[in-house]
């Protein structure tokens, strides 16, 4: 895939358009003016694999809790960057409390919620030269939820007097696009250059999302902030977060994204951050930790052995990558095929880099081993599980060590 030509959104240490990775990133949902909860959430966001950080900074209390939590955050050494989230009052927040807008990276302003008539320029503009006399980058955002009223009635109106009018769909698209690169187009006037705007578009609808920020990214090389907003919770907001995000990324179209997924009560937030990872290496964008390729399972299987199997390797590759990330560079990109019978398993182990075909039902209770696409050896009795892993042990060793020995 070709991605889309941008210039560099720098964010402190994160770097964002077409010459670097697409990065990931989230938001808390706790009270910002908590600064411990938010802290610690922000904390466990970042160690999941999130790039950047959204927080909420909608009083006084969440401003002036700002710095608080970046040093919270600097002391455990956590430096992820911290974006604000503005609606209704940043222009105010911002200018009352510069060591906050000096702390944020970033500042997110959605262009409907920032005023109405005369005062929208007006408060845009100064959120515009706060971020311009602290040196700060901006993502314009655009919500269907939020979306500017007064536009989109013009667009309407206008629409209704044409020969042809088009769809009320079509005329949201329009609207989006137009309040983005109208916001842009006012920033960059006012002296923000193209290498510190972010827009996005964003959509609760999976077609109405891909369609937008298409019709977007044929009208603008900015970089994109991609995301399903909305999305719902659990299977549901992954695959379709997923669905929006792949075809878009697979079209070389988006710069960093984002799962708004609703949480599960009790539940990490962190499962937004991991189906970013996900999504991204399974389109081979970007590596994260090995991948383990197994089946699903059928009449054929002992599902008993595999499964578990399967699930203790992936349990045993997220607890050893902070280890191997520092002394194996390159194992992120490591497959590992852990297969049920006869019918796949060795193919998809020989395709691996590492991989064990278990026995099917009725099948001989041998567990044969490969590595590079050769056997290597065979495995039996009740050791099978602590046998492979040390077989992978010592193979991420050998291989990774070379690497890093020519590097």
């Amino acid at each position: 895939m070709i991605r889309r030509s941008t210039p560099t959104v720098t964010i402190d240490n994160v770097l964002m358009g077409t010459d670097h990775p697409v990065v990931v990133q989230s938001m808390t949902n706790t009270p910002t003016a908590n600064v411990s909860a938010t802290a610690a959430q922000i904390k466990e966001l970042a160690d999941a694999g999130s790039e950047l950080v959204r927080i909420t900074v909608n009083d006084f209390e969440a401003a002036k809790a700002v710095p608080d939590i970046k040093k919270r955050l600097t002391d455990v050494g956590c430096n992820v960057p911290l974006i604000g989230d503005f609606h209704y009052n940043g222009h105010v927040l911002l200018t009352k409390h510069p060591e906050t807008a000096q702390t944020l990276a970033k500042y997110r302003i959605n262009p409907g919620n920032v005023g109405k008539g005369a005062k929208r320029d007006e408060n845009f503009a100064t959120m515009i030269e706060v971020a311009l006399s602290h040196q700060k980058p901006v993502r314009i955002g655009v919500n269907w939820g939020s979306l500017d009223q007064d536009l989109f009635t013009t667009m309407m109106d206008d629409n209704a007097k044409l020969p042809e009018p088009k769809s009320f769909k079509n005329v949201v698209y329009d609207a989006m696009v137009k309040s983005a690169l109208d916001s842009a187009q006012l920033a960059e006037s006012l002296g923000l250059p193209k290498d510190k705007i972010v827009l996005s578009v964003k959509m609760s609808d999976v077609q109405d999302m891909i369609h937008v920020y298409r019709q977007l990214s044929e009208k603008c090389n900015y970089v994109l902030h991609l995301g399903l907003t909305e999305a719902g919770g659990a299977v549901k907001g992954i695959t379709a977060s997923a669905a929006a995000l792949g075809i878009l990324l697979n079209d070389g179209i988006g710069d960093t994204i984002r799962m708004s997924l609703t949480p599960e009560p009790g539940k990490s937030r962190a499962l937004e951050v991991q189906g970013c990872t996900h999504l991204l290496q399974s389109l081979g964008l970007r590596f994260f930790m090995p991948s383990v390729i197994s089946c699903p399972g059928c009449g054929r299987t002992d599902s008993d052995g595999f499964i578990h199997l399967a699930k203790d390797i992936n349990t045993y590759i997220e607890d050893s990558m902070p280890t191997w990330k520092e002394s194996y560079p390159g194992v992120e990109k490591l497959t590992i095929a852990v297969m049920g019978c006869v019918v796949n398993g060795p193919g998809e182990s020989k395709f691996a880099d590492i991989g064990i075909s278990l026995p099917g039902t009725q099948e001989d209770p041998s567990v044969p081993v490969y590595k590079d696409g050769k056997f290597f050896k065979t495995l039996k009795g009740n050791q099978i599980k602590k046998e492979f892993i040390t077989i992978l042990d010592t193979y991420i060793s050998e291989k990774y060590s070379l690497k890093t020995a020519k590097v």
